[in-house]
């Protein structure tokens, strides 16, 4: 039996935190991956202080940022993130990345090293970097105003992407498999699920996935609109991307993922909630009193919310308020989740819960 192909899933995610010192040209160096983590995907976050969750990646560059609280344009600062470097990044003196003595979170993906190719699967050219293994793709297109089909390059059919206009101000669009190919949700907004086909009311495939061609929903493809996707396949002991209904119990729902969690986003899609993220390097261990939440679609500072408490377990994790926001009854709720260990390693050892 395979239990998984990625026996060290800090190979492609890992949770970084520091504390700001003002200084320029300042590295900072993850303990991930034996030493070899260079990040594609970045996403930093002020935990002590109030600013927008900044969004680089390896596509873009790394002057360049989308920020999830906002439907802002793409931004630049040369001061912000610096470099991308062979086991972590640099940041400069801006005070939303490394502002004296206010404490940060730096959660990172790796897809491919910055390296891009142009992608012809669809009926646009995707400037696209993609690693199969990890189940992971970052693509920058153009939009036409017609319907369009787009090269995502994962091989297999993803189960989410996130998509955000970089030109012009427009919302964050998610597509997630359990929510199905004619609803969506905002990544800056806690509104519940909408019924829109900005994903043109069609599934992806394992080469595509349709952006436009539904009556005035072409908020993905405008013409001359320029835009970013990240783009996720599912991989056994490594990412999950699933729901769950809530039981309105402190003795909460259990979520199966296959593996121990380093991450979670979740999000209540029948109801007007807010995003939320946990990590297991903020958590300090099983019913902690301070969940200490993140909320993407805000620029708070983390919140101590016993509301959302849950606990880590070796194969997924188990909620542990009776709180709409993550355990409402009756209520549907997506996630998407990276591992810290796979329950079960390649040669059959099991992990332990927290």
């Amino acid at each position: 039996m395979a239990y998984t192909t990625i026996d060290d899933p800090s190979k492609y995610f890992t949770t970084l935190l520091y504390t700001g010192n003002a200084t320029d040209d300042r590295n900072l160096t993850n303990s991930a991956n034996a030493g070899d983590f260079k990040p594609d995907w970045l996403w930093l976050k002020e935990r002590s202080s109030t600013s927008s969750h900044m969004i680089h990646d390896s596509n873009r560059g790394t002057s360049q940022a989308v920020f999830s609280d906002t439907d802002g344009a793409q931004d630049e600062d040369t001061n912000r993130v610096q470099a991308f470097q062979t086991n972590g990044f640099q940041v400069g003196t801006a005070s939303t990345v490394n502002q004296n003595t206010i404490t940060m979170v730096a959660w990172q993906w790796k897809c491919n090293g910055g390296t891009k190719a142009d992608n012809d699967d669809g009926s646009v050219t995707v400037n696209l970097q993609v690693n199969q293994e990890a189940g992971f793709s970052i693509g920058t297109y153009s939009g036409t105003g017609s319907e369009l089909t787009v090269g995502h390059g994962l091989g297999v059919t993803p189960k989410m992407h996130i998509t955000k206009k970089l030109n012009a101000a427009d919302a964050w669009n998610v597509y997630h498999e359990s929510l199905g190919n004619t609803h969506g949700l905002r990544l800056n907004n806690g509104d519940a699920k909408e019924d829109f086909g900005f994903y043109g009311d069609t599934s992806p495939t394992s080469s595509v996935f349709t952006v436009g061609g539904v009556t005035n929903n072409d908020r993905l493809n405008t013409n001359g609109g320029s835009y970013v996707f990240y783009s996720f396949a599912e991989k056994q002991g490594y990412s999950k991307f699933g729901s769950y209904v809530g039981n309105g119990n402190a003795n909460g729902a259990f979520v199966y993922t296959g593996f121990k969690p380093a991450w979670v986003m979740r999000k209540c899609s029948t109801a007007s909630e807010q995003w939320h993220i946990q990590d297991t390097k903020r958590l300090d261990f099983n019913n902690d009193s301070d969940s200490s939440i993140l909320i993407p679609s805000n620029a708070n500072t983390e919140a101590t919310n016993t509301n959302l408490n849950m606990d880590i377990l070796s194969n997924g994790f188990k909620c542990r308020s009776s709180d709409g926001a993550g355990n409402g009854s009756g209520r549907t709720y997506v996630y998407m989740a990276f591992a810290e260990h796979p329950f079960v390693s390649s040669e059959g050892v099991p992990t332990t819960a927290r």
